[in-house]
């Protein structure tokens, strides 16, 4: 138990100025992946009982191709958004807080990386 009251605690830890800019960001992607959902919910209805060679030919559109990746990255980018609000509201020890910024960006980037990789890989053929 710690004799430091809360106000002595906060003391120091002013306002990072970024508060807005991630608010509108979440807000931003959040709107982004409703429009994007929407898209995968008629992709999905249009493919049901489809085979692998219908699936590759719809991926294969440009359009297909890159709505799939923009909805890989921005779901990807909205979840960091998300826990790094968790990060900073329920992990109090600095060492691991960073562990966890480090090791939640660096998941999402292979996510994204690889994602984008498949759907290529899927769109072009190879």
């Amino acid at each position: 138990m710690s004799m430091v009251n809360p106000l002595a605690r906060a003391r120091g830890h002013g306002s990072a100025k970024e508060g807005v800019h991630h608010w509108y960001a979440q807000r931003a992607s959040a709107l982004l992946l409703i429009l994007l959902v929407g898209w995968l919910i008629y992709a999905s209805v249009a493919l049901a009982g489809s085979d692998y060679a219908a699936a590759r030919q719809f991926v294969s559109s440009p359009f297909n191709a890159a709505f799939l990746i923009l909805l890989i990255v921005t779901m990807l980018y909205h979840a960091v958004l998300g826990l790094q609000v968790v990060i900073e509201d329920y992990v109090h020890h600095r060492p691991t807080e960073i562990l966890l910024y480090f090791i939640t960006r660096a998941g999402a980037l292979v996510g994204m990386a690889v994602g984008v990789l498949h759907v290529l890989k899927l769109a072009l053929g190879n």
